[in-house]
């Protein structure tokens, strides 16, 4: 018997429709869709969610306590961070590495101590004493000249050594001066006045550190703008000022920040003659003070600063001086035990 074959010309192969196929009924049926799968996206979620829900019913402490110490964790964090922006805003990490610092190169502090606010319109008349907002003990003929020849010292000191940043120091001390502060006063004199033959030189690196209250502030806050300015601490410092405060300063006030002794000098220029007596007496009675309150935070001394802040002014330090926290925060009889960055 011969087989037929199934090349072009024989009848057409039979095929199975695509799909399932009832056989009894001959009709294709539809294919089935499969079954999703148990991760599918909202089944999942709604799982999960439901889970949630049991588990809090069941637990409700146990997941407020959760929530609880998750907010705390944040509220941590948030403030990690805060602290730290605001060190790196205030001097530290931020200007160093921004090259923020106006005066980098700079190396040696000289500071010239204010004694009185410069109230005349006129910068022509300087060596007067009606220029000048004087206390009654500071009225003498010559007081004038005085704070004039500690501006020049300042410059001309300055003006010997190029890493040199001079700095005016003396907040806004006197209600009756109005908003001027006595920096501001001692600089705006010696630009007036040429700096002394020493314009270019000197001008660019002479500031104003415009908060001091007392001679102690005076060291201690420009000490903190020098590290504002220049992102490190003095090598070395020379203070002007009168030349019968050189033990409250290179002494007491330099022992009571810790400063090396060998690192700190003092130029002092003469009081008039007419008031050497009375001044030396008054020196005597407040280097007398201070060798029992060496930082001022007591007693009198303290009182004679808040009266010598008649504006209120909030004062910034140690924002610009991280690393003198600990020193402008202490307020005892012996010197400060903690470290310093001179001392390390």
């Amino acid at each position: 018997m011969n087989s037929q074959g199934f090349g072009p010309g024989s009848p057409k192969s039979f095929r199975y429709p695509r799909g399932d196929f009832d056989l009894e009924s001959g009709i294709a049926r539809k294919g089935r869709k499969p079954k999703s799968s148990h991760l599918d996206a909202p089944g999942f979620l709604n799982s999960t969610l439901m889970k949630i829900r049991y588990f809090y019913e069941a637990h409700p402490a146990a997941v407020a306590l959760i929530l609880l110490s998750f907010g705390l964790s944040v509220l941590i964090l948030l403030s990690v961070y805060e602290t730290r922006f605001r060190m790196m805003r205030s001097g530290g990490v931020w200007s160093n590495e921004a090259g923020e610092y106006p005066l980098p190169d700079l190396r040696n502090l000289v500071m010239v101590a204010g004694h009185s606010i410069y109230t005349s319109e006129s910068c022509g008349k300087i060596d007067r004493e009606d220029s000048w907002f004087l206390e009654p003990y500071q009225k003498h003929p010559g007081q004038a000249a005085t704070f004039l020849a500690h501006i020049k010292e300042g410059v001309n000191v300055a003006a010997r050594d190029e890493k040199a940043l001079l700095l005016f120091s003396g907040g806004e001390t006197r209600k009756d001066a109005g908003p001027r502060s006595e920096a501001q006063s001692y600089w705006t004199i010696a630009d007036s006045k040429g700096w002394f033959g020493n314009d270019e030189s000197v001008r660019n690196r002479a500031l104003t550190e415009e908060h001091a209250r007392d001679s102690f502030e005076n060291l201690l806050f420009s000490v903190c703008r020098f590290r504002e300015l220049t992102g490190s601490y003095p090598q070395n410092i020379t203070v002007v000022s009168y030349d019968f405060k050189e033990e409250r300063f290179a002494q007491l006030h330099r022992s009571a920040i810790g400063f090396p002794e060998g690192r700190f000098f003092f130029s002092g220029t003469p009081a008039t003659p007419t008031a050497r007596e009375a001044a030396l007496k008054g020196e005597a009675a407040v280097r007398s003070q201070f060798q029992e309150d060496p930082y001022g935070c007591l007693g009198s001394l303290h009182i004679k600063r808040l009266k010598r802040d008649p504006f209120h002014r909030a004062i910034p330090y140690p924002n610009g001086c991280p690393e003198l926290k600990g020193l402008f925060s202490y307020c005892g009889l012996v010197p400060y035990p903690g470290q310093l960055p001179w001392t390390q």
